[in-house]
């Protein structure tokens, strides 16, 4: 039986008013493969990794996740799939600022319940805030950490339902320079523990040889 990808992506378009963003884009991501997106600014990046996690729909296109078509699924069944089998880290880290860092990281296990399949949420998150290296700051609010602690927490929170694709949108574009190294480090060691599939964003060259393929995205279109 052939090694069938785990995310399919067939002539993807999506205009926001007059501006057309992506042209029919295909793409495939097997199991355990790192795909790095590059592009500058305005290339579609962004946009790109929206559709391909059901974020938002295509205009034209389709995208399929272990065989499933995920714009012919419901809005509860397209949350809980992506929920437990994908997740994302933002640049922006989009932490829930009245959680603590346990807090957010239990919070898509608490929204799964018992969809979630992946434990008891309290041990998830202790064991996963060790493993990022902040055992000993659970309990501190988002605005009481700084912006690498707070990737981190973002990174814990993402691989919190034991998904089988993580997304990252430019993971380390707000961090200083030996912060992003270290974030960076710490994402392709857990991807590579977890034997993870990855699609990341970035226009970080440095970032995206990290990956085991690469894919420029130029004016909403993959360049040769």
């Amino acid at each position: 039986m052939p090694n069938l990808p785990l995310l399919q992506a067939y002539g993807l378009a999506k205009t926001y008013g007059q501006t057309k963003v992506l042209h029919g884009v295909d793409l495939e991501i097997h199991e355990g493969e790192s795909v790095a997106i590059l592009g500058q600014s305005g290339s579609g990046k962004t946009t790109l990794l929206s559709l391909l996690a059901g974020l938002e729909p295509p205009d034209q296109g389709r995208v399929t996740f272990q065989g499933k078509e995920m714009g012919a699924l419901g809005p509860d069944e397209l949350a809980r799939l992506r929920g437990r089998r994908m997740g994302i880290i933002f640049q922006e880290y989009h932490l829930v600022p009245s959680l603590t860092a346990h807090e957010n990281v239990t919070l898509p296990l608490e929204i799964l319940g018992k969809d979630s399949g992946a434990g008891d949420p309290d041990t998830v998150a202790a064991s996963l805030l060790e493993r990022v290296g902040l055992k000993a700051r659970g309990h501190h609010y988002p605005h009481q950490l700084s912006g690498g602690e707070q990737q981190r927490v973002a990174i814990a929170r993402a691989l919190a339902a034991g998904p089988r694709l993580l997304f990252a949108d430019e993971p380390t574009g707000n961090l200083d320079e030996q912060t992003a190294e270290e974030v960076e480090g710490l994402i392709f060691t857990l991807i590579a523990e977890q034997k993870l599939a990855a699609v990341v964003v970035t226009h970080n060259r440095e970032l995206a040889a990290r990956c085991s393929r690469t894919l420029t995205l130029h004016l909403g279109r993959f360049s040769a």
